[in-house]
Protein backbone atom coordinates (compact mmCIF):
# COMPACT_ATOMS: atom_id res chain seq x y z
CA UNK A 1 0.00 0.00 0.00
CA UNK A 2 1.50 3.15 -1.07
CA UNK A 3 1.60 6.05 1.97
CA UNK A 4 -1.64 5.13 3.53
CA UNK A 5 -3.14 2.39 6.43
CA UNK A 6 -4.59 -0.68 5.73
CA UNK A 7 -8.41 -0.82 4.09
CA UNK A 8 -8.15 3.02 4.24
CA UNK A 9 -8.99 4.52 0.51
CA UNK A 10 -6.50 6.74 -0.84
CA UNK A 11 -6.72 10.44 -0.24
CA UNK A 12 -4.63 12.80 -2.36
CA UNK A 13 -6.86 15.93 -0.60
CA UNK A 14 -5.63 14.34 2.79
CA UNK A 15 -2.51 15.71 4.61
CA UNK A 16 -0.25 13.86 6.64
CA UNK A 17 -0.40 15.20 10.39
CA UNK A 18 2.83 16.98 11.17
CA UNK A 19 4.02 15.93 14.33
CA UNK A 20 7.26 17.45 16.68
CA UNK A 21 10.90 16.45 16.51
CA UNK A 22 11.48 14.18 19.62
CA UNK A 23 14.67 14.42 20.70
CA UNK A 24 15.76 10.82 22.24
CA UNK A 25 13.23 9.20 19.64
CA UNK A 26 13.44 4.81 19.48
CA UNK A 27 16.70 5.15 16.52
CA UNK A 28 18.81 7.55 18.35
CA UNK A 29 18.24 5.20 21.64
CA UNK A 30 21.04 3.13 19.65
CA UNK A 31 23.71 2.43 21.69
CA UNK A 32 26.94 4.37 20.14
CA UNK A 33 29.37 2.65 19.29
CA UNK A 34 33.24 3.07 19.45
CA UNK A 35 34.28 1.66 16.41
CA UNK A 36 31.42 3.52 14.02
CA UNK A 37 33.39 6.72 13.73
CA UNK A 38 36.63 4.88 13.34
CA UNK A 39 38.76 6.87 10.25
CA UNK A 40 41.61 5.81 8.53
CA UNK A 41 44.56 7.70 7.81
CA UNK A 42 42.74 9.15 5.01
CA UNK A 43 40.09 10.77 6.81
CA UNK A 44 38.00 7.68 5.19
CA UNK A 45 36.11 5.33 7.48
CA UNK A 46 37.88 2.17 8.51
CA UNK A 47 38.75 -0.64 5.89
CA UNK A 48 35.60 -2.46 5.39
CA UNK A 49 33.32 0.06 6.07
CA UNK A 50 30.82 1.75 4.01
CA UNK A 51 28.42 4.91 4.64
CA UNK A 52 24.65 3.68 4.70
CA UNK A 53 21.82 6.61 5.05
CA UNK A 54 18.60 5.64 6.39
CA UNK A 55 15.02 7.46 5.63
CA UNK A 56 12.49 7.10 7.84
CA UNK A 57 8.88 8.58 8.27
CA UNK A 58 8.52 11.40 10.54
CA UNK A 59 5.06 11.90 10.59
CA UNK A 60 2.23 9.08 8.88
CA UNK A 61 -1.17 9.30 7.76
CA UNK A 62 -2.14 5.93 10.12
CA UNK A 63 -0.36 7.60 12.89
CA UNK A 64 2.94 5.74 13.23
CA UNK A 65 5.94 7.61 12.55
CA UNK A 66 9.07 7.38 15.13
CA UNK A 67 11.97 8.63 13.13
CA UNK A 68 13.71 12.25 13.21
CA UNK A 69 14.81 12.52 9.40
CA UNK A 70 18.02 10.76 7.78
CA UNK A 71 19.89 8.56 9.43
CA UNK A 72 24.05 8.06 9.09
CA UNK A 73 25.30 4.42 9.51
CA UNK A 74 28.77 3.02 8.46
CA UNK A 75 28.25 -1.04 7.35
CA UNK A 76 30.78 -3.39 8.34
CA UNK A 77 31.62 -5.02 4.97
CA UNK A 78 32.32 -8.34 6.35
CA UNK A 79 29.75 -8.80 8.52
CA UNK A 80 26.95 -6.68 7.13
CA UNK A 81 26.45 -5.03 10.78
CA UNK A 82 25.31 -1.52 10.55
CA UNK A 83 26.55 1.20 13.53
CA UNK A 84 24.47 3.76 13.64
CA UNK A 85 26.95 7.66 13.42
CA UNK A 86 23.95 10.15 14.31
CA UNK A 87 20.83 11.77 12.89
CA UNK A 88 22.44 13.35 9.86
CA UNK A 89 19.92 15.61 9.38
CA UNK A 90 16.56 16.57 10.56
CA UNK A 91 13.91 16.51 7.58
CA UNK A 92 10.13 16.01 7.34
CA UNK A 93 8.69 12.27 5.71
CA UNK A 94 12.57 11.77 3.78
CA UNK A 95 10.67 8.34 2.91
CA UNK A 96 13.32 7.85 -0.27
CA UNK A 97 16.74 8.81 -0.59
CA UNK A 98 19.13 8.73 -3.64
CA UNK A 99 23.00 9.63 -4.09
CA UNK A 100 24.19 11.17 -7.52
CA UNK A 101 26.90 9.08 -9.68
CA UNK A 102 29.55 11.15 -7.80
CA UNK A 103 28.36 10.44 -4.26
CA UNK A 104 29.16 14.11 -3.60
CA UNK A 105 25.45 14.93 -3.05
CA UNK A 106 22.18 13.45 -1.90
CA UNK A 107 18.72 14.24 -2.78
CA UNK A 108 15.52 12.74 -0.73
CA UNK A 109 11.36 13.53 -1.18
CA UNK A 110 9.92 14.92 1.69
CA UNK A 111 6.39 12.87 1.44
CA UNK A 112 4.38 16.10 2.60
CA UNK A 113 1.29 17.97 1.04
CA UNK A 114 1.84 21.34 3.13
CA UNK A 115 4.65 22.66 1.48
CA UNK A 116 4.37 26.14 -0.51
CA UNK A 117 0.40 25.42 -0.17
CA UNK A 118 -0.61 21.63 -1.02
CA UNK A 119 2.89 20.32 -2.41
CA UNK A 120 5.24 17.80 -1.50
CA UNK A 121 9.17 19.22 -1.63
CA UNK A 122 12.79 17.73 -2.78
CA UNK A 123 15.97 18.51 -0.51
CA UNK A 124 19.63 18.99 -1.86
CA UNK A 125 22.44 17.46 0.30
CA UNK A 126 26.26 17.95 0.29
CA UNK A 127 27.43 14.76 1.48
CA UNK A 128 31.23 14.75 3.09
CA UNK A 129 32.88 11.90 1.75
CA UNK A 130 35.12 11.80 5.18
CA UNK A 131 32.74 11.38 7.78
CA UNK A 132 29.32 11.10 6.07
CA UNK A 133 28.13 14.82 7.12
CA UNK A 134 25.38 16.30 5.25
CA UNK A 135 24.98 19.66 4.23
CA UNK A 136 21.63 21.02 3.15
CA UNK A 137 21.96 22.93 0.03
CA UNK A 138 18.27 24.20 -0.96
CA UNK A 139 14.14 22.19 -0.43
CA UNK A 140 11.96 23.38 -3.77
CA UNK A 141 8.66 22.28 -4.13
CA UNK A 142 8.60 19.27 -5.80
CA UNK A 143 5.33 20.60 -8.24
CA UNK A 144 3.15 17.91 -6.65
CA UNK A 145 1.53 16.80 -3.45
CA UNK A 146 3.17 13.71 -1.76
CA UNK A 147 6.14 12.67 -3.50
CA UNK A 148 7.05 9.17 -2.51
CA UNK A 149 10.23 8.67 -5.38
CA UNK A 150 13.09 10.29 -6.86
CA UNK A 151 15.82 9.41 -8.66
CA UNK A 152 18.89 11.12 -10.54
CA UNK A 153 20.00 10.03 -14.51
CA UNK A 154 23.53 8.74 -15.22
CA UNK A 155 24.77 11.80 -16.02
CA UNK A 156 23.97 13.16 -12.51
CA UNK A 157 21.75 16.56 -14.49
CA UNK A 158 18.76 15.73 -13.47
CA UNK A 159 16.52 14.58 -10.31
CA UNK A 160 13.22 12.98 -11.46
CA UNK A 161 10.34 12.92 -9.10
CA UNK A 162 7.35 11.44 -8.47
CA UNK A 163 4.62 12.88 -6.63
CA UNK A 164 2.30 10.33 -5.79
CA UNK A 165 -0.75 12.27 -4.17
CA UNK A 166 -1.99 14.00 -6.80
CA UNK A 167 -0.23 12.20 -9.77
CA UNK A 168 2.35 14.10 -10.80
CA UNK A 169 5.79 13.79 -12.32
CA UNK A 170 8.72 16.66 -12.25
CA UNK A 171 12.32 17.05 -13.48
CA UNK A 172 14.51 19.40 -11.86
CA UNK A 173 18.09 20.56 -13.22
CA UNK A 174 21.00 19.78 -10.91
CA UNK A 175 22.90 23.13 -10.91
CA UNK A 176 26.39 23.78 -10.21
CA UNK A 177 27.49 22.60 -6.59
CA UNK A 178 24.40 20.06 -6.38
CA UNK A 179 21.54 22.31 -5.59
CA UNK A 180 18.40 22.23 -7.67
CA UNK A 181 16.74 24.11 -9.55
CA UNK A 182 13.39 25.06 -11.49
CA UNK A 183 11.83 22.23 -12.77
CA UNK A 184 12.22 21.93 -16.80
CA UNK A 185 8.90 19.88 -17.25
CA UNK A 186 6.19 18.64 -15.12
CA UNK A 187 3.04 16.77 -15.86
CA UNK A 188 -0.38 15.57 -14.22
CA UNK A 189 -2.47 12.60 -15.53
CA UNK A 190 -6.36 12.53 -15.24
CA UNK A 191 -8.98 9.61 -15.25
CA UNK A 192 -8.28 6.65 -16.60
CA UNK A 193 -8.07 4.96 -12.75
CA UNK A 194 -8.30 1.10 -12.45
CA UNK A 195 -10.77 -0.96 -10.44
CA UNK A 196 -10.54 -0.73 -6.65
CA UNK A 197 -9.98 -5.19 -6.71
CA UNK A 198 -6.93 -6.60 -8.23
CA UNK A 199 -7.52 -8.58 -11.09
CA UNK A 200 -4.73 -10.82 -10.53
CA UNK A 201 -5.14 -10.41 -6.51
CA UNK A 202 -5.07 -14.18 -4.77
CA UNK A 203 -8.35 -15.45 -2.76
CA UNK A 204 -9.74 -13.21 -0.38
CA UNK A 205 -8.11 -10.26 -0.59
CA UNK A 206 -8.84 -6.68 0.34
CA UNK A 207 -5.64 -5.03 -1.01
CA UNK A 208 -7.38 -1.94 -2.22
CA UNK A 209 -5.59 1.75 -2.04
CA UNK A 210 -4.70 4.18 -4.77
CA UNK A 211 -7.36 3.56 -7.48
CA UNK A 212 -9.47 6.39 -6.48
CA UNK A 213 -7.05 8.57 -8.76
CA UNK A 214 -3.69 8.42 -10.67
CA UNK A 215 -0.47 8.26 -8.61
CA UNK A 216 3.46 8.49 -9.74
CA UNK A 217 4.41 5.80 -7.66
CA UNK A 218 8.32 5.14 -9.29
CA UNK A 219 10.59 7.18 -12.08
CA UNK A 220 13.74 6.36 -13.26
CA UNK A 221 15.90 6.36 -16.42
CA UNK A 222 16.97 3.05 -18.43
CA UNK A 223 20.19 1.87 -18.38
CA UNK A 224 20.81 3.72 -21.33
CA UNK A 225 19.77 6.89 -20.01
CA UNK A 226 17.61 7.31 -23.12
CA UNK A 227 14.15 6.80 -21.42
CA UNK A 228 12.56 7.75 -18.40
CA UNK A 229 9.75 5.35 -16.85
CA UNK A 230 7.30 5.85 -14.53
CA UNK A 231 4.96 3.69 -13.24
CA UNK A 232 1.27 4.89 -12.24
CA UNK A 233 -0.70 2.53 -9.55
CA UNK A 234 -3.79 4.32 -10.19
CA UNK A 235 -3.87 3.94 -13.63
CA UNK A 236 -2.39 0.41 -13.50
CA UNK A 237 0.49 1.92 -16.31
CA UNK A 238 4.04 1.80 -16.93
CA UNK A 239 4.59 5.34 -18.74
CA UNK A 240 7.42 5.64 -21.61
CA UNK A 241 9.40 8.63 -22.24
CA UNK A 242 11.90 9.49 -24.32
CA UNK A 243 14.57 11.90 -22.49
CA UNK A 244 15.98 14.87 -23.87
CA UNK A 245 19.45 14.68 -22.10
CA UNK A 246 19.77 18.92 -23.48
CA UNK A 247 16.82 20.02 -21.81
CA UNK A 248 15.72 17.89 -18.96
CA UNK A 249 12.32 17.61 -20.85
CA UNK A 250 10.11 14.36 -21.78
CA UNK A 251 8.22 13.44 -24.76
CA UNK A 252 5.90 9.79 -24.86
CA UNK A 253 7.81 7.52 -26.40
CA UNK A 254 7.18 7.24 -30.51
CA UNK A 255 6.73 3.23 -29.82
CA UNK A 256 4.07 3.48 -27.22
CA UNK A 257 3.53 6.11 -24.64
CA UNK A 258 2.45 3.48 -22.13
CA UNK A 259 2.07 -0.36 -21.59
CA UNK A 260 -1.12 -1.41 -19.22
CA UNK A 261 -1.17 -3.68 -16.34
CA UNK A 262 -4.35 -5.62 -15.42
CA UNK A 263 -7.43 -3.52 -13.85
CA UNK A 264 -6.49 -2.90 -9.77
CA UNK A 265 -3.22 -4.93 -9.86
CA UNK A 266 -1.39 -1.49 -9.26
CA UNK A 267 2.49 -0.81 -10.69
CA UNK A 268 4.40 0.35 -7.52
CA UNK A 269 8.33 -0.32 -8.49
CA UNK A 270 10.37 -1.93 -11.42
CA UNK A 271 14.12 -3.54 -11.77
CA UNK A 272 16.33 -3.39 -14.48
CA UNK A 273 18.64 -6.41 -15.24
CA UNK A 274 21.87 -5.56 -15.73
CA UNK A 275 21.39 -6.23 -19.42
CA UNK A 276 19.62 -3.49 -20.13
CA UNK A 277 16.65 -5.34 -22.09
CA UNK A 278 15.29 -7.19 -18.94
CA UNK A 279 12.43 -5.09 -17.14
CA UNK A 280 10.66 -6.21 -13.70
CA UNK A 281 7.72 -4.72 -12.59
CA UNK A 282 6.20 -5.86 -9.14
CA UNK A 283 1.90 -4.85 -8.61
CA UNK A 284 1.49 -3.94 -5.08
CA UNK A 285 -2.20 -4.87 -4.98
CA UNK A 286 -1.89 -8.17 -7.26
CA UNK A 287 1.23 -8.97 -5.35
CA UNK A 288 2.60 -9.82 -8.54
CA UNK A 289 6.06 -9.54 -10.82
CA UNK A 290 5.70 -8.83 -14.56
CA UNK A 291 8.30 -9.45 -16.79
CA UNK A 292 8.95 -7.35 -20.09
CA UNK A 293 11.50 -6.80 -22.76
CA UNK A 294 12.13 -3.48 -23.01
CA UNK A 295 13.78 -2.68 -26.18
CA UNK A 296 16.58 -0.05 -25.86
CA UNK A 297 16.34 1.63 -28.75
CA UNK A 298 12.67 2.73 -29.12
CA UNK A 299 11.60 2.37 -25.80
CA UNK A 300 8.23 -0.68 -26.50
CA UNK A 301 8.13 -2.94 -23.82
CA UNK A 302 6.19 -6.69 -24.26
CA UNK A 303 5.32 -8.83 -21.57
CA UNK A 304 6.69 -12.02 -21.12
CA UNK A 305 5.43 -13.40 -18.03
CA UNK A 306 3.81 -13.30 -14.90
CA UNK A 307 4.41 -14.51 -11.41
CA UNK A 308 3.15 -14.36 -7.64
CA UNK A 309 5.69 -12.96 -4.95
CA UNK A 310 3.15 -15.13 -2.37
CA UNK A 311 3.62 -18.90 -1.93
CA UNK A 312 1.38 -21.39 -3.72
CA UNK A 313 -2.24 -21.63 -1.65
CA UNK A 314 -1.65 -18.24 -0.45
CA UNK A 315 -5.26 -16.73 0.16
CA UNK A 316 -6.00 -13.36 2.17
CA UNK A 317 -4.17 -9.76 1.54
CA UNK A 318 -0.68 -8.20 1.42
CA UNK A 319 0.85 -6.05 -0.46
CA UNK A 320 3.68 -6.02 -2.99
CA UNK A 321 6.68 -2.79 -2.18
CA UNK A 322 10.23 -3.32 -2.97
CA UNK A 323 11.81 -5.15 -6.19
CA UNK A 324 14.89 -5.35 -6.43
CA UNK A 325 18.02 -7.80 -8.96
CA UNK A 326 21.02 -8.64 -7.93
CA UNK A 327 24.35 -7.50 -8.88
CA UNK A 328 25.62 -10.38 -10.72
CA UNK A 329 21.78 -10.85 -12.41
CA UNK A 330 21.15 -13.81 -11.13
CA UNK A 331 18.30 -13.34 -9.01
CA UNK A 332 15.54 -11.50 -8.57
CA UNK A 333 14.28 -10.01 -5.22
CA UNK A 334 10.50 -9.17 -4.11
CA UNK A 335 8.97 -7.42 -1.12
CA UNK A 336 5.89 -8.46 0.29
CA UNK A 337 4.03 -6.53 3.42
CA UNK A 338 1.53 -8.23 5.70
CA UNK A 339 3.11 -11.42 4.38
CA UNK A 340 6.46 -9.53 5.73
CA UNK A 341 8.87 -11.75 3.36
CA UNK A 342 11.10 -11.39 0.81
CA UNK A 343 10.55 -14.01 -2.30
CA UNK A 344 13.72 -15.00 -4.15
CA UNK A 345 13.49 -16.19 -7.41
CA UNK A 346 16.55 -17.17 -10.01
CA UNK A 347 16.73 -15.31 -13.81
CA UNK A 348 16.76 -18.04 -16.15
CA UNK A 349 18.74 -17.74 -19.41
CA UNK A 350 15.64 -15.95 -21.35
CA UNK A 351 14.76 -13.53 -18.21
CA UNK A 352 12.21 -15.86 -16.96
CA UNK A 353 11.57 -15.97 -13.19
CA UNK A 354 11.50 -19.10 -10.61
CA UNK A 355 10.56 -18.94 -7.55
CA UNK A 356 12.61 -20.43 -4.70
CA UNK A 357 11.28 -19.74 -1.95
CA UNK A 358 10.61 -17.05 0.46
CA UNK A 359 12.53 -15.56 3.66
CA UNK A 360 11.00 -13.96 6.52
CA UNK A 361 12.05 -10.40 7.53
CA UNK A 362 11.36 -10.82 11.39
CA UNK A 363 9.80 -7.52 11.07
CA UNK A 364 6.65 -6.05 10.56
CA UNK A 365 5.52 -4.81 7.04
CA UNK A 366 8.97 -4.28 4.97
CA UNK A 367 8.18 -1.65 3.08
CA UNK A 368 11.39 -1.20 1.07
CA UNK A 369 14.85 -3.33 0.93
CA UNK A 370 18.37 -2.62 -0.99
CA UNK A 371 21.38 -4.64 -1.74
CA UNK A 372 24.75 -3.20 -0.08
CA UNK A 373 27.02 -2.78 -3.65
CA UNK A 374 29.28 -5.59 -3.45
CA UNK A 375 26.15 -8.19 -3.66
CA UNK A 376 26.48 -9.89 -0.14
CA UNK A 377 23.88 -8.78 2.07
CA UNK A 378 20.35 -7.52 1.86
CA UNK A 379 18.72 -5.18 3.98
CA UNK A 380 14.95 -5.16 4.98
CA UNK A 381 13.44 -1.85 6.23
CA UNK A 382 10.60 -2.99 8.59
CA UNK A 383 8.28 0.11 9.11
CA UNK A 384 5.87 -0.71 11.56
CA UNK A 385 8.50 -2.73 13.55
CA UNK A 386 10.93 0.19 13.59
CA UNK A 387 14.23 -2.03 12.56
CA UNK A 388 16.14 -3.04 9.89
CA UNK A 389 17.16 -7.20 9.39
CA UNK A 390 20.44 -7.99 7.49
CA UNK A 391 20.79 -10.96 5.37
CA UNK A 392 23.50 -12.58 4.25
CA UNK A 393 23.60 -13.25 0.30
CA UNK A 394 24.23 -16.97 -1.15
CA UNK A 395 26.15 -16.18 -4.09
CA UNK A 396 25.52 -19.88 -5.55
CA UNK A 397 22.23 -20.03 -4.88
CA UNK A 398 20.54 -16.39 -3.79
CA UNK A 399 19.05 -17.69 -0.94
CA UNK A 400 19.33 -15.92 1.99
CA UNK A 401 20.28 -16.06 5.22
CA UNK A 402 19.62 -13.84 8.64
CA UNK A 403 23.04 -12.38 10.05
CA UNK A 404 21.37 -12.44 13.65
CA UNK A 405 21.35 -8.69 13.14
CA UNK A 406 18.68 -6.27 14.19
CA UNK A 407 19.08 -2.44 13.81
CA UNK A 408 16.79 -0.22 15.54
CA UNK A 409 15.97 2.88 13.74
CA UNK A 410 12.11 4.26 13.65
CA UNK A 411 10.02 4.19 11.30
CA UNK A 412 12.86 3.36 8.56
CA UNK A 413 11.33 3.69 4.64
CA UNK A 414 14.28 2.97 2.68
CA UNK A 415 18.27 2.34 2.95
CA UNK A 416 21.27 3.46 0.38
CA UNK A 417 24.98 2.97 0.38
CA UNK A 418 28.01 4.59 -0.97
CA UNK A 419 30.65 2.90 -2.98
Amino acid sequence: MSRQDLMLPSDSSQKPSRRKFIQGASALAIAYSPTSRALNSKGRPGIGKLFAYVGTDTSAIDGKANGNGIYLFEMDSSSGRLSLVKLAAEARNPSCLCLDPSERYLYTVNEISDFEGKNGSVSAYAVDPSNGDLRLLNTISSQGAGPAYLSVDASGKYVFVANYGDGSIAVFPVLSGGSLGAATYTHRDKDHVGSQKATSAPPGSFAISGHDAPHAHMIGADPGNRFVLQTDLGQDRIYIYRFDKHTGKLLPAASSPFVSLPSGDGPRHFAFHPNGRWLYSIQEEASTVVFFHFNPETGSMAAQQTISTLPNGFAGTSFGSGIRVSPDGRALYAANRLHNTIVVFSIGSSGKLKQLGETPTLGDYPCQFNIDPSGTFLYACNQRSDQITSFRIDKRTGLLNFTGQYTPVGTPTCIIFTT
